[in-house]
Formats: C-alpha cells, sequence, structure tokens
C-alpha cells in the first residue's frame, strides 16, 4: 500500500498536516490544496475579520472544481484539540457541532479538508441568536450586466445611509455583489430579516427598472436584492473565501470608491495576496459602528399598515403567519406564468444540454425568450446539488407554445431534495 503524500506546516506554532499536498482542485490553473492553505494563511487577518468567531459551514471539494461536491454542517469527529466548535439549532428542528475558525491554522485545516469557501452564520460563536451583521445579496438574472449591479449597489448604498446605517461592499466571487451591514446585536433573526426585507422593498421603490424584491424567478426582472439570505440557517461567502471557478475568484472587499470601476475577474486565489500585502484589508473598520436597525423596522411597520405583509420564505421554512403565498405563481389554481420543466440532471452542464435539445426541437418558440425566461435551479438535497432548468412561455405567441414533456434528462437524485435558492 503506498503510504499518502503528507505535508506539515507551522501556523503561529501550530501543526497543520496538509494530505495530500499536490491534489489539484483548480484544474484549468493547476492550483492544489496546497496552494489553498498558503492563500489563507496570506489573507488570513482578513480572513478571519469575515469568518471568524462565527460558526462556519463547511462546502468541501474533495476531488476539486467541476467534481462533485457537499454541504457539512457537522465538524469532523477527528480533529485537533484547538479547531473550536459550538453546537447550533436549525429551523429543521436538527442541531450540530460547527467549526469556528479562531486563527490561521484553523483556517489552514479547513483548506486540508478542500473547504474551498467559508461560509459563516451571520452571529458571533458566543450569541447564536441575535445576528451582528445583515447581509445583501444582489444577484443578477440572466442576461443582467456588472454595470447594473453596481448601480444596484449605488441605490443600496443610499438607502442604507438614509437610514442611519453603513454599508461594506464586496464582490460575490460570482455575477453578484453582497453589502454588510454590522448591527448591534439586540434583534432576533426574524428581526434582521424583517429589516432587510423592507430594505428590498425600498431599493426596488427607487429603482423599479433596475431592482426587484420578488421572489419567485418567473415574476423578476433586474437585480434580486435577496432578503432570505438573512434568514436563520443561511450563509453567503465570506470576504476573502475562493469560489469554484476554472479561475479561483474569491469574494474581494472593496471601498465604495473602488465599487464603480471594479472587476471581479481581477481579484484570485493568485492575485488577492498581493492586493492584501499593498492595501490591506479593505473592511479593516467594519467593526467599529455597528448600527441599529429601528428605522427599518419602523419601515417595515408602515409596509405592514400599507397592505404589504411578509414575503416568501425559502421552503423549507415553516409558513409564517401573514406571509404571501408559498407556492409559486405558476402553480397556483389560476397560474400567473405559462412556466415548463426541461431538464433534471446532477450536472449543471447535462442539464443545460438538455435545454439545448429542447430550443432545436422548437425554435420558433425558443426564438421569443428572453434571458430571464430561463430559470436554472441549483437544488440542494442532504448533501449535495444538482440543476433543474425550466422554460417561462409567457413571452411566447400562445399558438406557439409547446405543451409539457417529460424532463429530458430526467436524472433526479435518490433523496428528494429542495431548492438551495429561490423559485
Amino acid at each position: 500500500m503506498i503510504a499518502q503524500e503528507r505535508e506539515e506546516i507551522d501556523v503561529a506554532g501550530r501543526t497543520v498536516a496538509i494530505s495530500n499536498p499536490r491534489k489539484v482542485l483548480f484544474p484549468a490553473r493547476g492550483y492544489t490544496k496546497l496552494d489553498l492553505a498558503q492563500y489563507y494563511l496570506a489573507v488570513a487577518p482578513g480572513a478571519l475579520r469575515a469568518a471568524g468567531g462565527r460558526p462556519n459551514m463547511l462546502v468541501r471539494y474533495p476531488n476539486g472544481v467541476g467534481a462533485e461536491f457537499f454541504y457539512q454542517k457537522r465538524a469532523p469527529r477527528v480533529r485537533p484539540d484547538w479547531v473550536e466548535v459550538v453546537a447550533m439549532r436549525f429551523p429543521s428542528g436538527r442541531g450540530a457541532e460547527e467549526v469556528v475558525p479562531r486563527d490561521a491554522a484553523s483556517l489552514a485545516w479547513m483548506a486540508n479538508l478542500a473547504c474551498l469557501e467559508l461560509h459563516p452564520h451571520p452571529v458571533r460563536a458566543e450569541d447564536l441568536d441575535h445576528p451582528d451583521e445583515l447581509r445583501i445579496d444582489l444577484d443578477p438574472g440572466p442576461g443582467v450586466e456588472w454595470r447594473d449591479v453596481r448601480e444596484a449597489a449605488a441605490v443600496v448604498r443610499g438607502a442604507l445611509h438614509d437610514f442611519g446605517l453603513s454599508g461594506w461592499p464586496k464582490t460575490s466571487g460570482g455575477r453578484g455583489m453582497h453589502i454588510l451591514v454590522r448591527l448591534q446585536p439586540r434583534w432576533t433573526f426574524d428581526e434582521v430579516r424583517r429589516a432587510a426585507l423592507a430594505l428590498a422593498r425600498e431599493v426596488e421603490t427607487r429603482a423599479p427598472a433596475l431592482a426587484t424584491s420578488k421572489w419567485w424567478k418567473e415574476e423578476r426582472h433586474g437585480v434580486f436584492v435577496d432578503y432570505n439570505q438573512n434568514a436563520k440557517d443561511r450563509t453567503v461567502a465570506a470576504a476573502y473565501s475562493v469560489r469554484p471557478t476554472d479561475d479561483a475568484r474569491v469574494s474581494a472587499p472593496l471601498d465604495w470608491d473602488e465599487v464603480a470601476a471594479c472587476d471581479p475577474r481581477e481579484f484570485t486565489l493568485a492575485t488577492m495576496p498581493g492586493r492584501f500585502a499593498d492595501v490591506g484589508d479593505r473592511h479593516a473598520g467594519i467593526d467599529g459602528s455597528p448600527g441599529s436597525l429601528d428605522p427599518l423596522l419602523e419601515l417595515s411597520a408602515r409596509h405592514e399598515y400599507q397592505g404589504l405583509g411578509d414575503a416568501p420564505w425559502p421552503p423549507h421554512y415553516r409558513k409564517r403567519a401573514g406571509e404571501a403565498p408559498r407556492a409559486q405563481p405558476s402553480r397556483r389554481r389560476t397560474p400567473m406564468y405559462p412556466l415548463i420543466e426541461i431538464a433534471r440532471a446532477h450536472r449543471k452542464e447535462d442539464a443545460l444540454a438538455g435545454l439545448a435539445r429542447w430550443r432545436a426541437r422548437y425554435p420558433e418558440a425558443a426564438g421569443y425568450l428572453a434571458p430571464d425566461d430561463v430559470l436554472v435551479d441549483a437544488m440542494r438535497g442532504r448533501s449535495s446539488t444538482w440543476t433543474r432548468v425550466r422554460v417561462n412561455l409567457r413571452h411566447v405567441p400562445e399558438a406557439l407554445r409547446p405543451g409539457p414533456e417529460p424532463p429530458d434528462p430526467d436524472d433526479v437524485p435518490a433523496v428528494p431534495a429542495r431548492s438551495s435558492r429561490r423559485g
């Protein structure tokens, strides 16, 4: 039997073993597991400011980008005694001990597990019931350009200022942008989410052609302001988190004066250590002046008085009093939109290949589709994901609308899954 290769690195007096250090995690660039660990050591002060002291869900890519990955809430039983954990309770009623990184050695240990991303909860380990961070996720729909995301960010900044709050922007590492708001830890998860919903509706009111607060994809346009990222048990990739892209892009903290001209492609595992060494952590002052949610909660109360009740929660959360209908508009008794399911597959590329075949079968109907009429949903099971593709035929003349067919492919996981993102 061949012994597995192993390399030990010293991190402030703690020894971290990197197993199979030359295992390639990013085939397009050749970056290895050891490269990942060294990256997190290079940006450790910033990464710990973003994710340290908080319970983190582990998102593991043992065979690298492009291969199967899985979500792991429970900390591995075999771990160094200096890796801290905290017991979490989730809306499902389940519980788990999650990892709480406190130092650079913990980040390197997580990298050895092939955790590309840092996914902290918006609470500190010392107080799991009161978030100290409101998270604004600007999620562009299909066909929405990066300049629209930057414009939406500017609208969010203005709204936050008017409600006495400071936002700290960062690229998501994907197509979107996150804006973080430090809070005094005085409010519950439900109150923080309610404030986030009020803010999303305010942004939509200020820029109705640019932004939307609508949960269901078939109702959206432009940039979605995702209020539900503030529901308990939701996490987003932290600042400095490496994302599973071919170029090993990272979530980059920004100054507001950088937002208008920034390009997310510039921030990668290879370039961020140099930027960090040159300019430091752009979010170094984020903990300096935590804000109050009272003004946004007052706005939420005004919305309720005006007849705007709660908006839909993610599908696996219990129904709330005053919540809008949980069913997708296309599945209500009188559907708002003609939606058909095209494909289901473990791999996104297989599902998109099924969409291509559908387009080839129905070229006339396909010609009427707008970019946001194609809904590509990441569906999450207990520990893995699959992809569903649907098509909204709202722009297709009724006489040309194809009828529903069995999905092609129809590679449905054995364990029933739920959407990891929005309807």
